[in-house]
């Protein structure tokens, strides 16, 4: 996968940087950047994110449980794939880079869903996840590849099944949040028979 001119800008002759991320105002504008860990302690800074929620051709979501290794929500499950675009990529730029990076997976089909503005504190880390987060809705068809220092597992569920393990496992804190933010975009994309 190429290496955009954002993601140049955050490494050093091959060798991990400083990861900046974008702080933008209320409305999604972009006001300046911040060191990654530093936007996320309390009370948190505004940036901008991305989430992906990705469906096999029989309407289930790809839920991926984050590795242990992870520095903010380890071992919990989330959606198909999130993260910050670098300061000067598009979301949707970065939401494809990602899902690549993270799952060895291109989506066969990837739509913006709207975004959304949320306040997470997470009460293991300490940190705050304060997002203007675009989401992103699509299928993917091919075999995923898990990276298993992002990923420790991932998992194909229906609606029904998401629910149950939702209601037994631990989860991110956004979610539930970004879920019901990008449902209508999901039931116009996997259609009523998927119950979503």
């Amino acid at each position: 996968m190429p290496i955009t001119q954002g993601a140049a800008a955050n490494t050093t002759s091959g060798s991990a940087a400083e990861i900046l991320l974008e702080l933008v105002d209320e409305d999604g504008n972009t006001i300046g950047t911040a060191e990654k860990l530093a936007a996320h302690q309390a009370p948190g800074q505004l940036h901008r994110a991305f989430s992906v929620f990705l469906f096999d051709e029989r309407g289930r979501l790809l839920i991926q449980r984050r590795a242990l290794g992870k520095y903010h929500s380890p071992g919990v499950w989330s959606n198909t794939c999130c993260g910050h675009p670098y300061p000067g990529e598009s979301p949707f730029a970065a939401a494809a880079r990602r899902t690549y990076e993270e799952l060895g997976v291109s989506p066969s089909l990837l739509a913006e869903a709207g975004t959304v503005r949320y306040n997470h504190p997470d009460p293991e880390s300490g940190l705050v996840e304060q997002e203007f987060n675009h989401l992103f809705v699509g299928m993917v068809q091919s075999p995923v590849d898990p990276d298993p220092e992002e990923i420790a597992e991932t998992a194909f569920v229906t609606a029904d099944e998401l629910a149950v393990r939702h209601d037994q496992a631990p989860f991110s804190s956004w979610f539930m949040t970004v879920l019901q933010a990008a449902r209508p975009a999901i039931e116009e994309l996997t259609g009523p028979a998927a119950n979503w």
